[in-house]
């Protein structure tokens, strides 16, 4: 897989202009014009930028990460360094929309490059990418035309710390947004929560967990077609717990039943649902439940 370590080698690839910057490139189509990408198809390819994108196509599917996603109404997107991105001959982009590329080292020493890794958008899926309304979008575009402005002009000791200000004024408003789509898609929110629980009940009832152990949240995330941060957000907004948290309660329900079974050792009931360790098995009932598995056991059994 091609590695692209400059911001210049990746706009060349494109076939995009030379940067103003050598770490930082703006284009908008309101402003100095978003020229068409040359590459009507790539492979996957990689780099050391952060990316952040509204675009509209006019047909055809982008692969991001391993996700297809239809661009026909636009969307906000953002992707991470080091993130997979594929196109095909198929995607024909409008001459419309913005595009800002940074380089990591861009914002090193700053104070925005600890909250940037916060911003869980930044590990989404393009099918999770942030839809904007009229409102919302014009609030981005004043934003992007205030960098632009400082990024076309001679630069000079404050250009760089007004750029990294507005930058970061756009992720927190992208993050607000975020918000509100989650509150708006609730309905997909529960539908999410439903496939993740029967994905549980499937996986238990196959006998997978016996044989290969626990499954991780990447391996769930994966099987739901939607990225792990993605998912890990999604219910936490709607349920106020993590994945992990809901695997965790998920667990400790199934190892309440099996603990009522007078033949099992509390070790047994940790390897039969998927521990390697019984003593962290214990830990993690003790955690939830407040007493220990043979307390449970004890206080719970039949007569």
């Amino acid at each position: 897989m091609q590695h692209f370590k400059t911001l210049s080698s990746y706009l060349d690839y494109l076939g995009f202009p030379s940067p103003e910057h050598p770490m930082l490139s703006v284009f908008n189509s309101k402003g100095n014009g978003f020229p068409p990408c040359s590459k009507e198809s790539s492979p996957p390819i990689t780099n050391d930028c952060y990316s952040i994108s509204f675009k509209k196509n006019i047909k055809g599917d982008l692969n991001y990460g391993r996700t297809k996603y239809d661009f026909t109404n636009g969307a906000l997107i953002f992707i991470a360094p080091r993130q997979v991105l594929q196109w095909d001959n198929n995607v024909a982009f409008e001459p419309n929309g913005f595009s800002i590329n940074f380089h990591e080292d861009f914002i090193k020493g700053t104070e925005l490059a600890q909250q940037i890794k916060k911003y869980g958008f930044f590990s989404y899926s393009v099918n999770e990418a942030l839809h904007l309304s009229p409102k919302e979008e014009k609030q981005i575009e004043s934003i992007v035309e205030n960098i632009e402005i400082e990024y076309q002009n001679n630069q000079d000791e404050f250009s760089k710390d007004i750029i990294i200000s507005q930058l970061d004024t756009l992720l927190k408003y992208a993050n607000r947004f975020y918000e509100r789509q989650f509150i708006n898609r609730k309905e997909l929110s529960n539908n999410l929560l439903e496939h993740f629980n029967h994905y549980l009940d499937s996986y238990f009832e196959s006998g997978k967990l016996q044989e290969n152990g626990i499954p991780n949240i990447e391996q769930i995330a994966d099987k739901l077609s939607v990225s792990q941060r993605y998912l890990s957000d999604t219910l936490k907004k709607e349920t106020g717990k993590t994945t992990t948290e809901h695997l965790h309660l998920y667990l400790i329900d199934e190892a309440k039943n099996i603990l009522l079974q007078p033949h099992k050792t509390v070790s047994e009931v940790a390897y039969d649902l998927g521990f390697e360790y019984p003593a962290y098995f214990s830990r993690l009932f003790k955690k939830k439940e407040g007493i220990s598995p043979t307390e449970y056991r004890e206080k719970y059994k039949l007569n």
